[in-house]
């Protein structure tokens, strides 16, 4: 479910104590802002509590007296909080190799309205996809890397991150494995896809080896990027069951459609902000 279009969002996380909804809810209440949507969650093992809200405010609402009036409320709560205004845009670089089904995806959500972001830019270590970024009038960066020049390439990646302030890296089929300082670097701002058939399958043609044995089932996983190789946090993850009548071909179509819908969906979490980091794990309000 999207919040409303003029809603502004609300998220917060702190330590559990006895209190933090009635501390949130009465003070949108006190202020006259509409709550059309509210997530909570209570996490028993790290005792940390999460919360977001959309609302829609009052005539006189301000950020400066939202926090002048809500500070004080929340001293004993040690809560770190965040406000985002209605149609805020996170500015995304995509980062690409050759497959194109997951940047297809992305570039139709957003020209069609169903992603709030803006993409000024699109990398890739392969000149094959330049013609689809023209075709979107996109800058397309194409910065080839081998493992001699990869700390070099990265660095020329850093630079055009913040030439032009991006706020997420999306990972669609990037096939290229990211440093130890790059992945720092990208902490929490950076979102990977891959096909669930790991650890199972790695490699090369990791769905004729899956086919070769038979399996059932094939799916996608969307994570955050971090230094254990396609084991960050997980956003979200998505399956669909197989059966013998399909080949090789088939299951990589298959898996194909389901890496564009769950990248998809994670980087819509993501920007409309309904994930939280929780160490190695993440709350997602997905609904």
């Amino acid at each position: 479910m999207s919040s409303l279009p003029d809603s502004w969002i609300f998220t917060a996380s702190c330590p559990s104590k006895l209190g933090t909804v009635d501390v949130v809810t009465r003070f949108m209440a006190e202020s006259g802002h509409y709550i059309n949507e509210i997530h909570s969650f209570d996490d028993r093992v790290s005792k940390q509590f999460f919360i977001r809200i959309a609302f829609q405010p009052a005539p006189n609402f301000s950020t400066d007296n939202f926090q002048q009036y809500f500070t004080p409320r929340i001293t004993t709560f040690d809560m770190q909080w965040q406000l985002t205004p209605p149609q805020h845009r996170e500015r995304v670089a995509i980062l690409v190799s050759k497959f194109d089904h997951c940047l297809n995806d992305l570039l139709f959500r957003h020209r069609t309205g169903q992603l709030n972001i803006d993409i000024p830019l699109i990398i890739s270590n392969h000149p094959d996809l330049r013609p689809l970024a023209q075709w979107h009038g996109i800058p397309y960066y194409h910065l080839p890397v081998t493992n001699a020049t990869r700390p070099q390439q990265e660095s020329q990646i850093l630079d055009l991150l913040e030439q032009y302030s991006i706020d997420l890296v999306v990972l669609a089929r990037y096939m290229q494995v990211l440093s130890p300082v790059m992945c720092e670097k990208l902490d929490g701002k950076a979102i990977n896809i891959h096909h669930s058939l790991l650890p199972g399958f790695k490699g090369a043609r990791p769905y004729h080896q899956a086919w070769e044995k038979g399996v059932k089932m094939v799916g996608a996983t969307a994570h955050y990027v971090n230094n254990d190789l396609d084991e960050g946090p997980i956003i979200t993850q998505g399956i669909q069951s197989v059966d013998h009548a399909l080949y090789p071909d088939d299951l990589i179509s298959r898996g194909q459609d389901i890496e564009r819908v769950t990248l998809f969906n994670a980087v819509r979490y993501h920007v409309e902000k309904r994930v939280f980091l929780s160490g190695k794990r993440t709350v997602v309000f997905s609904h």
